[in-house]
Protein backbone atom coordinates (compact mmCIF):
# COMPACT_ATOMS: atom_id res chain seq x y z
CA UNK A 1 0.00 0.00 0.00
CA UNK A 2 1.38 3.25 -0.90
CA UNK A 3 2.09 5.37 1.83
CA UNK A 4 0.99 9.25 2.74
CA UNK A 5 2.73 11.61 4.61
CA UNK A 6 1.59 15.33 4.76
CA UNK A 7 0.63 16.70 1.36
CA UNK A 8 0.09 20.39 3.31
CA UNK A 9 1.30 22.61 6.32
CA UNK A 10 -1.10 24.86 8.07
CA UNK A 11 0.64 28.47 8.97
CA UNK A 12 -0.68 31.97 9.81
CA UNK A 13 -0.49 34.38 7.57
CA UNK A 14 -1.17 38.08 6.96
CA UNK A 15 -3.88 38.80 4.16
CA UNK A 16 -4.30 42.66 3.09
CA UNK A 17 -7.18 43.95 0.54
CA UNK A 18 -8.22 47.69 0.20
CA UNK A 19 -11.58 47.01 1.77
CA UNK A 20 -10.48 45.55 5.05
CA UNK A 21 -6.89 46.08 5.22
CA UNK A 22 -4.31 43.67 6.96
CA UNK A 23 -5.36 40.51 9.15
CA UNK A 24 -4.15 37.27 10.37
CA UNK A 25 -5.71 34.07 8.95
CA UNK A 26 -5.22 30.68 8.84
CA UNK A 27 -3.83 28.87 5.21
CA UNK A 28 -2.23 25.81 3.69
CA UNK A 29 0.85 25.67 2.20
CA UNK A 30 1.34 22.03 -0.37
CA UNK A 31 4.31 20.16 0.85
CA UNK A 32 7.12 20.25 -1.24
CA UNK A 33 9.79 17.13 -0.33
CA UNK A 34 12.66 15.69 -1.99
CA UNK A 35 12.00 12.19 -3.42
CA UNK A 36 15.15 9.91 -3.52
CA UNK A 37 15.10 6.77 -5.61
CA UNK A 38 17.05 4.01 -5.47
CA UNK A 39 17.11 0.92 -8.10
CA UNK A 40 18.46 -2.22 -6.17
CA UNK A 41 20.80 -0.15 -4.46
CA UNK A 42 21.78 2.68 -7.53
CA UNK A 43 21.03 5.71 -6.53
CA UNK A 44 18.82 7.08 -9.56
CA UNK A 45 17.01 10.67 -9.08
CA UNK A 46 15.83 12.99 -6.58
CA UNK A 47 12.78 14.13 -7.49
CA UNK A 48 10.57 17.05 -5.51
CA UNK A 49 7.21 16.09 -5.29
CA UNK A 50 4.22 15.73 -2.92
CA UNK A 51 4.84 12.90 -1.00
CA UNK A 52 1.68 11.43 -1.77
CA UNK A 53 1.17 7.99 -3.59
CA UNK A 54 4.78 7.56 -3.19
CA UNK A 55 4.19 3.81 -4.98
CA UNK A 56 2.05 4.92 -7.77
CA UNK A 57 4.96 7.31 -8.36
CA UNK A 58 7.62 4.76 -8.33
CA UNK A 59 5.45 2.83 -11.13
CA UNK A 60 4.66 5.33 -13.40
CA UNK A 61 7.83 7.54 -13.49
CA UNK A 62 9.75 3.64 -13.67
CA UNK A 63 7.39 3.28 -16.78
CA UNK A 64 7.40 6.61 -18.76
CA UNK A 65 11.10 6.85 -17.97
CA UNK A 66 11.66 2.75 -19.62
CA UNK A 67 13.08 1.39 -16.72
CA UNK A 68 10.52 -0.94 -16.59
CA UNK A 69 8.36 -2.27 -19.43
CA UNK A 70 5.47 -3.25 -17.13
CA UNK A 71 4.34 -3.46 -13.80
CA UNK A 72 5.51 -6.52 -12.42
CA UNK A 73 8.71 -6.19 -12.48
CA UNK A 74 8.59 -4.10 -10.04
CA UNK A 75 9.15 -6.76 -6.85
CA UNK A 76 9.00 -4.09 -4.18
CA UNK A 77 8.75 -0.39 -2.59
CA UNK A 78 10.03 0.69 0.85
CA UNK A 79 9.35 4.42 1.59
CA UNK A 80 11.83 5.35 4.47
CA UNK A 81 11.25 9.28 5.96
CA UNK A 82 14.74 11.11 6.60
CA UNK A 83 15.25 14.16 8.36
CA UNK A 84 18.12 16.50 7.28
CA UNK A 85 18.17 19.68 8.89
CA UNK A 86 14.97 19.57 9.92
CA UNK A 87 13.45 18.80 6.08
CA UNK A 88 11.94 15.81 5.36
CA UNK A 89 12.86 13.42 2.65
CA UNK A 90 12.23 10.19 1.61
CA UNK A 91 14.49 7.38 0.45
CA UNK A 92 12.55 5.04 -1.68
CA UNK A 93 14.26 1.56 -1.95
CA UNK A 94 12.68 -0.11 -5.57
CA UNK A 95 13.62 -3.78 -5.89
CA UNK A 96 12.95 -4.11 -9.87
CA UNK A 97 14.27 -7.43 -11.70
CA UNK A 98 17.65 -7.63 -12.31
CA UNK A 99 17.33 -8.67 -15.83
CA UNK A 100 16.67 -5.32 -16.80
CA UNK A 101 18.73 -3.69 -14.09
CA UNK A 102 21.03 -2.36 -16.48
CA UNK A 103 18.78 0.11 -17.73
CA UNK A 104 19.68 1.98 -14.85
CA UNK A 105 23.50 2.90 -15.81
CA UNK A 106 21.96 4.63 -19.36
CA UNK A 107 19.22 6.36 -17.93
CA UNK A 108 20.97 7.52 -14.66
CA UNK A 109 20.37 11.16 -13.88
CA UNK A 110 22.94 13.16 -12.33
CA UNK A 111 21.39 15.92 -10.84
CA UNK A 112 17.83 16.52 -8.94
CA UNK A 113 14.53 16.29 -10.75
CA UNK A 114 13.05 19.99 -10.55
CA UNK A 115 9.36 20.32 -9.34
CA UNK A 116 8.38 22.22 -12.55
CA UNK A 117 10.23 19.79 -15.06
CA UNK A 118 10.30 15.84 -16.00
CA UNK A 119 13.67 16.06 -17.95
CA UNK A 120 16.10 17.45 -14.80
CA UNK A 121 19.03 15.10 -14.07
CA UNK A 122 18.81 13.50 -17.00
CA UNK A 123 22.65 13.14 -18.55
CA UNK A 124 22.20 12.74 -22.32
CA UNK A 125 20.35 14.82 -25.10
CA UNK A 126 19.64 11.16 -26.56
CA UNK A 127 17.21 10.35 -23.43
CA UNK A 128 15.24 13.42 -23.45
CA UNK A 129 14.76 13.73 -26.82
CA UNK A 130 14.61 9.30 -27.52
CA UNK A 131 11.30 8.82 -29.93
CA UNK A 132 7.93 8.74 -28.64
CA UNK A 133 5.58 5.48 -28.30
CA UNK A 134 3.25 4.76 -31.08
CA UNK A 135 -0.32 4.96 -29.08
CA UNK A 136 -3.71 3.04 -30.84
CA UNK A 137 -6.35 5.45 -31.05
CA UNK A 138 -9.79 3.94 -30.65
CA UNK A 139 -12.20 6.99 -28.92
CA UNK A 140 -13.30 10.21 -30.22
CA UNK A 141 -14.02 12.68 -27.17
CA UNK A 142 -17.08 14.76 -28.04
CA UNK A 143 -16.50 18.29 -27.24
CA UNK A 144 -19.47 17.94 -24.68
CA UNK A 145 -17.67 15.41 -22.91
CA UNK A 146 -14.64 17.52 -22.28
CA UNK A 147 -16.71 20.27 -20.98
CA UNK A 148 -18.64 17.97 -18.26
CA UNK A 149 -15.16 16.57 -17.67
CA UNK A 150 -13.49 20.23 -16.94
CA UNK A 151 -16.13 20.98 -14.41
CA UNK A 152 -15.52 17.69 -12.88
CA UNK A 153 -12.05 18.34 -12.37
CA UNK A 154 -12.54 21.60 -10.60
CA UNK A 155 -14.19 19.89 -7.90
CA UNK A 156 -12.25 16.88 -7.69
CA UNK A 157 -8.94 19.08 -6.92
CA UNK A 158 -9.14 19.25 -3.16
CA UNK A 159 -5.21 19.78 -2.26
CA UNK A 160 -5.44 23.05 -5.04
CA UNK A 161 -8.63 24.53 -3.20
CA UNK A 162 -6.63 24.50 -0.40
CA UNK A 163 -3.52 25.35 -1.65
CA UNK A 164 -3.86 26.80 -4.27
CA UNK A 165 -0.16 25.60 -5.79
CA UNK A 166 -0.49 22.02 -7.35
CA UNK A 167 -1.34 20.45 -10.91
CA UNK A 168 -3.65 17.59 -11.51
CA UNK A 169 -4.05 14.82 -13.58
CA UNK A 170 -7.44 13.24 -13.93
CA UNK A 171 -8.53 9.92 -16.17
CA UNK A 172 -11.72 9.95 -17.61
CA UNK A 173 -13.75 7.40 -19.28
CA UNK A 174 -14.80 7.77 -23.08
CA UNK A 175 -18.29 9.01 -21.16
CA UNK A 176 -16.74 12.21 -19.47
CA UNK A 177 -16.86 9.96 -16.26
CA UNK A 178 -13.89 10.91 -13.57
CA UNK A 179 -12.39 7.14 -12.77
CA UNK A 180 -9.24 9.03 -10.94
CA UNK A 181 -7.12 12.05 -9.83
CA UNK A 182 -3.72 12.62 -8.20
CA UNK A 183 -2.89 16.20 -7.38
CA UNK A 184 1.56 17.14 -7.27
CA UNK A 185 3.46 20.33 -7.05
CA UNK A 186 4.92 18.97 -10.17
CA UNK A 187 2.68 18.22 -13.79
CA UNK A 188 4.59 15.30 -14.37
CA UNK A 189 4.87 13.87 -11.21
CA UNK A 190 1.06 14.00 -10.92
CA UNK A 191 0.85 12.32 -14.09
CA UNK A 192 3.53 9.82 -13.05
CA UNK A 193 1.11 8.92 -10.35
CA UNK A 194 -1.90 8.54 -12.84
CA UNK A 195 -0.34 5.90 -14.74
CA UNK A 196 0.85 4.37 -11.93
CA UNK A 197 -2.56 3.92 -10.71
CA UNK A 198 -3.47 2.83 -14.39
CA UNK A 199 -0.72 0.18 -14.52
CA UNK A 200 -1.47 -1.37 -11.33
CA UNK A 201 -5.60 -1.21 -11.73
CA UNK A 202 -5.00 -2.59 -15.37
CA UNK A 203 -6.55 -0.05 -17.01
CA UNK A 204 -6.66 0.25 -20.61
CA UNK A 205 -5.49 3.53 -21.49
CA UNK A 206 -6.96 3.37 -25.14
CA UNK A 207 -10.06 3.26 -23.42
CA UNK A 208 -10.72 6.76 -22.20
CA UNK A 209 -8.51 10.40 -21.81
CA UNK A 210 -6.40 12.45 -19.51
CA UNK A 211 -7.07 15.62 -18.15
CA UNK A 212 -4.59 17.71 -17.33
CA UNK A 213 -4.46 21.19 -15.04
CA UNK A 214 -1.02 22.38 -16.90
CA UNK A 215 0.08 23.10 -20.47
CA UNK A 216 0.93 20.57 -22.34
CA UNK A 217 4.43 20.54 -22.29
CA UNK A 218 6.97 18.14 -24.01
CA UNK A 219 7.03 15.54 -21.07
CA UNK A 220 4.04 15.33 -20.63
CA UNK A 221 3.06 13.92 -23.91
CA UNK A 222 5.87 11.57 -23.69
CA UNK A 223 4.83 9.84 -20.48
CA UNK A 224 1.56 9.49 -22.04
CA UNK A 225 2.61 8.10 -25.01
CA UNK A 226 4.69 5.87 -22.66
CA UNK A 227 2.05 5.02 -21.15
CA UNK A 228 -0.34 4.54 -24.58
CA UNK A 229 -2.93 7.65 -23.59
CA UNK A 230 -4.38 8.47 -27.11
CA UNK A 231 -6.28 11.27 -26.22
CA UNK A 232 -5.00 14.44 -23.71
CA UNK A 233 -6.58 17.42 -22.82
CA UNK A 234 -4.62 20.27 -21.24
CA UNK A 235 -5.98 23.69 -19.46
CA UNK A 236 -3.42 25.43 -21.49
CA UNK A 237 -1.73 25.87 -24.78
CA UNK A 238 1.06 23.18 -25.72
CA UNK A 239 4.25 24.04 -26.98
CA UNK A 240 5.47 23.64 -30.21
CA UNK A 241 7.33 20.43 -29.50
CA UNK A 242 4.89 18.84 -27.58
CA UNK A 243 2.57 19.45 -30.63
CA UNK A 244 5.24 17.57 -32.89
CA UNK A 245 5.49 14.45 -30.41
CA UNK A 246 1.68 14.23 -30.22
CA UNK A 247 1.41 13.46 -34.14
CA UNK A 248 4.20 11.71 -33.87
CA UNK A 249 2.63 9.12 -31.90
CA UNK A 250 -0.77 9.27 -32.71
CA UNK A 251 -2.28 11.59 -30.04
CA UNK A 252 -5.09 13.94 -30.33
CA UNK A 253 -3.85 17.15 -28.17
CA UNK A 254 -6.67 19.04 -27.12
CA UNK A 255 -5.49 22.69 -25.26
CA UNK A 256 -6.89 25.86 -23.63
CA UNK A 257 -9.89 23.68 -22.98
CA UNK A 258 -11.48 26.06 -20.46
CA UNK A 259 -15.45 25.65 -19.98
CA UNK A 260 -17.47 26.47 -23.70
CA UNK A 261 -14.17 26.41 -25.58
CA UNK A 262 -11.16 24.33 -26.67
CA UNK A 263 -8.82 23.72 -29.26
CA UNK A 264 -7.36 20.70 -30.68
CA UNK A 265 -3.69 20.68 -32.39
Amino acid sequence: MSQNFNESERITITRWNERDGSHQTADYLAQESPIALVFNGISHAVMMMTPSNIEQFVVGFSLTEGIIDHVEQIYDVEVKPVDIDGITGFEVMVEIASSIDWRLKQQKRVLSGRTGCGLCGTDSLEHAMRPVSQVKQSVVIQPEIINNALAQLQDSQMLQQQTGAVHAAAWFSVAGELQQIYEDVGRHNALDKLIGHMAQKKIDPSDGFLLMSSRGSYEIIHKAAAAGIGNVVTISAPTALARKLAEAAGIKLVGFARPGRHAEY
